[in-house]
């Protein structure tokens, strides 16, 4: 779905953007943002560096590990400890 508003350059170059925007786009204050020109077009685009626990609540799911897994890999752990000097 395309969206178009106008904006006025300000001071300094600076760009407000809408809220409206904003919102559709989850942006945030003191997010990052990227911009590059194509084809005398400026893109201006959010940078989805996220937060770890962010990402941990929010992000999309890639993998999953059981409660097996887990217990096996915190016993071999412990067992580097217990034949340490």
């Amino acid at each position: 779905m395309s969206q178009e508003v106008e904006v006025k350059v300000e001071k300094k170059f600076a760009l407000h953007i809408p809220k409206a925007i904003a919102e559709r786009l989850d942006l945030r204050e003191g997010g990052k943002m990227s911009l590059c020109i194509e084809d005398n077009k400026l893109i201006l685009e959010p940078k989805r560096i996220k937060h770890a626990v962010e990402l941990a609540v929010k992000g999309k799911k890639f993998a999953s590990v059981s409660f097996e897994e887990i217990e096996k890999i915190s016993q071999e752990e412990q067992g580097k400890y217990e034949n340490s000097p």
